[in-house]
């Protein structure tokens, strides 16, 4: 059975997430900061009169933060009830693949458990990532 995914670039990395659990796409211009949220949650946007926790997947995936001031795209999705945007640097498209597999590939730590396996996408293979992950955060994982 074929899936479709949302391929999102984090960083240098191509990345597929599940495109069932993407509402929309969107471009972030203002984030309110949170004090002493962690640090992968980037703080508060507006969307459509809804209040919605950015998180930063960069941070989550232990990549460098963009840069300040650079235009991001949010992916909204929803998790245990509630929705977030999680910022990535590019949108790319959404494909149509089979289920993901386990990874060919020795992965450092982090994507490895973000990981929901690979999915073949022309000539590479694209990790698939859990949103469930993004959200919580690596720093959870450590606990």
């Amino acid at each position: 059975m074929n899936n479709l995914y949302l391929i999102v670039r984090i960083g240098d990395r191509a990345a597929a997430l599940p495109a069932a659990e993407v509402g929309s796409v969107v471009e972030v211009d203002e984030i309110a900061p949170v004090p002493r949220a962690p640090a992968h949650v980037a703080g508060l946007f507006a969307l459509r009169s809804r209040v919605l926790t950015v998180i930063d997947t960069r941070i989550s995936l232990g990549v460098a933060p963009a840069d300040p001031g650079k235009v991001l795209n949010a992916v909204i999705v929803g998790n245990e009830g509630h929705s977030y945007a999680l910022l990535v640097d590019h949108v790319d498209d959404v494909i149509e693949a089979g289920s993901p597999e386990a990874s060919p590939a020795v992965l450092d730590p982090i994507w490895e458990d973000a990981s929901l396996g690979v999915i073949q996408h022309g000539d590479a293979v694209v990790l698939v990532l859990d949103p469930g992950f993004l959200i919580a955060g690596r720093l959870s994982r450590a606990a």
